[in-house]
């Protein structure tokens, strides 16, 4: 089960991603422009095999993009 925290996504190997780091897209969990003026950058990444993965969406996790249950820590 996924928790609200979390996106489940479908991504295409090589192809370059922008994820959120501020929050504030529209288009969670990925980047739209939004954070400018925030001092916050977007963070591009690839991923080495087409298929599924949980993207963060509380912005804590230690290893972004990828959602590692930080939101559910102390």
């Amino acid at each position: 089960m996924i928790c609200a925290q979390a996106f489940k996504v479908s991504l295409e190997e090589g192809t370059p991603y922008f994820w959120c780091t501020c929050g504030l897209s529209q288009r969670e969990p990925f980047c739209d422009g939004s954070h400018k003026g925030t001092g916050l950058k977007s963070h591009c990444f690839t991923v080495p095999v087409s298929g599924e993965v949980i993207l963060c969406g509380c912005k804590q996790t230690k290893t972004p993009p990828f959602c590692d249950g930080s939101h559910v820590e102390g």
